[in-house]
């Protein structure tokens, strides 16, 4: 299962974009809302409705994690008990950890971009503990993806979809939405 961590002030276009993408590729995801509600606003005043609260995650090898940026979002998720157990579940499975904009500063706070090559948005890279820093906006390292911001959401989802289910459903889906 592939897990979408949703909180107040994250940036929608970076949590919503790459979830319809791995929907459409096949992707099962379910959303997780932190702060103890069903539903988070964004940055730009809009609300978003998710799957489940975060207390109820209980996996213990999500296949991955996907973090959005924007802020306060990425400051909320990085104060998440949950977000930070998923996270390692996660690692200690061999799933994928996905991060963008703020949001890979949440990775490098806990280890996880150690020698990996990662990119956030400017103003981050302090954070990136560990971190070869990148010049592509879109950069998967292992199993590690982090992507540079909203501006490369797309690049981001289809990443993530390339990653779980192959090139070719990542392409197949990118030309049926008319990308390429």
């Amino acid at each position: 299962m592939v897990y979408l961590f949703l909180a107040n002030g994250l940036e929608e276009i970076e949590a919503l974009l790459p979830l319809d993408l791995l929907r459409r590729g096949g992707v099962e995801v379910t959303t997780l809302a932190v702060g103890g509600s069903d539903f988070v606003v964004g940055s730009h005043g809009i609300r978003i409705g998710a799957d489940l609260p975060e207390e109820l995650f209980r996996d213990s090898a999500p296949e991955a994690i996907i973090l959005p940026g924007g802020m306060p979002g990425a400051k909320n998720l990085d104060a998440s008990k949950t977000v930070s157990a998923a996270l390692r579940a996660c690692e200690k499975s061999g799933g994928l950890l996905c991060a963008i904009c703020a949001a890979p500063f949440v990775l490098g706070r806990r280890g996880y971009l150690a020698g990996k090559e990662a990119i956030c948005y400017p103003g981050f890279e302090g954070e990136l503990t560990g971190a070869v820093l990148s010049q592509k906006k879109v950069v998967r390292d292992g199993n590690v993806i982090t992507a540079a911001g909203m501006g490369v959401a797309m690049e981001f989802g289809l990443e993530i979809l390339a990653a779980l289910r192959g090139k070719e459903t990542a392409e197949r889906v990118k030309k049926s939405i008319l990308a390429g």
